[in-house]
């Protein structure tokens, strides 16, 4: 079927009469720069570029599904969040939401530090050469293997989230002849503004030690007396994909409070405040986030302010994002292949990835953009749900947006914003085979961590 020939679902004025969605763009080829990174164009021919290079020969080199990751955008996010904070404060990359070893160097070499939360993190970045003083461990249930390689090698900071886990760490600390520096992690009983799921300082969930009950207070005595660990601070983490500060004053002031407790019962002023990450990101036009200098002042100015109050000096401050680095600078680029208009409704349009890919979608009811890629189009917007190929009805990508109408089989089109979480969220369902991260730069592309192949998926079946 010809694209212009192509049945079209419903058009611009049929589902705006509805009043259920945002209005499309005036021009479906822009591109709006909150939501993309800051290489990505569009060439003289209307197809979408990134460092210098058309989608249409990305895909032909290196397939689709697959992440494409602009390399110069995500050292000037580094370099952002460095300068933001300046050298009183330290940035601590959260490797969740998406880690290799081509990122482990680019962080080093940009003077980032890194967190981990598993023992395969952690090996990814020893492996890749970051210094282990550079490094902080956290997680609700580290293994003991994971505490004594952590030990072992050195890494600067152990978040406690438990008081087994004091005890836990102090032992091995103790057994391996080390005094290891620790934080403990305090939930703080804020109601960050974001999905259930990735709020993470509410009371009735599985993070960190309660401030309430005097919970925290008791934590930081055990790990004073314990032999073996080295108390630097206290850490909290409200959750992700924030844009309101406000939860972020509220936490810093407990978090000032329970510093000053410490020093009236202990005698001890801790050095050191993290405040976590979780900062928002654009995944869509509506999104609003704020750049990482507006961050550092708001935050700096909430620790200062509240420690004069309390008669404190004021502690080094960490943060710790991750999607707000990473997020931005990759896209997916799909391959279209059947669209099913639904009269009335919407088109649903399938490509060849789908929840293995991008689960997020899913499982936070996630929003994201989507654009054309392989050419432009004076099309008439049409409505659509873009899914993948999946055995599961729930598999959307994106859950409503614009797309031209002569959208066709064959065409490529690229989500962005799927830095974070999505490849390390990817999974094997239905067996599919995860894609390849692709950094491209300056004109050149390579693989950092390549497509799977069937024969690895049989590699791993023993049976």
């Amino acid at each position: 079927m010809s694209r212009s020939a192509h049945p079209a679902g419903p058009r611009h004025a049929d589902v705006m009469s509805e009043g259920h969605y945002t209005a499309p763009a005036d021009d479906l080829n822009a591109l709006d720069e909150k939501v993309w990174s800051s290489t990505v164009t569009r060439d003289e021919h209307g197809a979408l570029t990134v460092g210098g290079i058309e989608v249409s020969r990305l895909a032909e080199e290196f397939g689709t599904p697959a992440y494409f990751l602009d390399e110069a955008d995500f050292r000037a996010r580094c370099r952002a969040w460095s300068d933001a904070f300046g050298p009183g404060a330290d940035v601590f990359y959260a490797g969740k939401a998406f880690l290799s070893r081509a990122v482990v160097r680019w962080l080093k070499e940009e003077g980032l530090n890194l967190d981990v939360c598993s023992g395969g993190e952690l090996t990814t970045a020893l492996d890749a050469g970051m210094p282990a003083e550079r490094i902080a461990f956290h997680g609700n249930n580290k293994t003991v293997e994971e505490i004594e390689r952590a030990v072992e090698a050195g890494v600067g900071r152990i978040v406690l989230d438990s008081f087994q886990e004091i005890v836990r760490v102090a032992h091995i600390a103790r057994r391996l002849g080390r005094r290891q520096p620790v934080q403990i992690r305090v939930t703080v009983g804020v109601e960050a503004h974001t999905h259930e799921f990735i709020a993470t300082a509410h009371e009735d969930q599985k993070f960190g030690i309660a401030l309430a009950g005097g919970q925290a207070a008791e934590a930081v005595r055990r790990a004073l007396t314990l032999d073996g660990l080295e108390l630097i601070g206290i850490h909290s983490h409200i959750g992700s994909q924030i844009f309101d500060m406000a939860g972020f004053e509220v936490s810093a002031r407990r978090v000032v409070q329970l510093l000053a407790e410490v020093r009236d019962e202990h005698g001890v002023e801790l050095p050191e405040i993290d405040l976590g990450g979780g900062l928002g990101i654009a995944y869509t036009s509506e999104d609003d986030p704020r750049e990482p200098h507006e961050i550092a002042k708001s935050l700096g100015d909430i620790v200062t302010r509240e420690c004069e109050a309390a008669g404190l000096a004021t502690p080094r401050i960490s943060v710790e994002p991750g999607r707000a680095i990473v997020g931005p600078t990759a896209f997916t680029l799909y391959e279209v292949g059947t669209i099913k208009p639904l009269e009335g409704l919407r088109t649903y349009v399938s490509v060849d990835g789908g929840m293995s890919d991008n689960i997020r979608t899913a499982l936070y009811d996630a929003e994201y953009s989507v654009t054309l890629a392989s050419r432009t189009s004076d099309a008439e917007p049409m409505l659509v749900r873009v899914v993948g190929k999946h055995c599961e009805s729930g598999d959307i990508v994106v859950k409503d947006a614009f797309l031209p109408s002569d959208l066709a089989p064959g065409d490529l089109i690229a989500v962005p914003a799927t830095g974070a979480y999505c490849r390390s969220m990817a999974s094997n369902y239905n067996h599919a085979l995860r894609p390849p991260v692709v950094a491209v730069r300056d004109g050149a592309a390579r693989v950092i961590v390549r497509r799977e192949t069937e024969e690895d998926l049989l590699r791993l079946d023993v049976g």
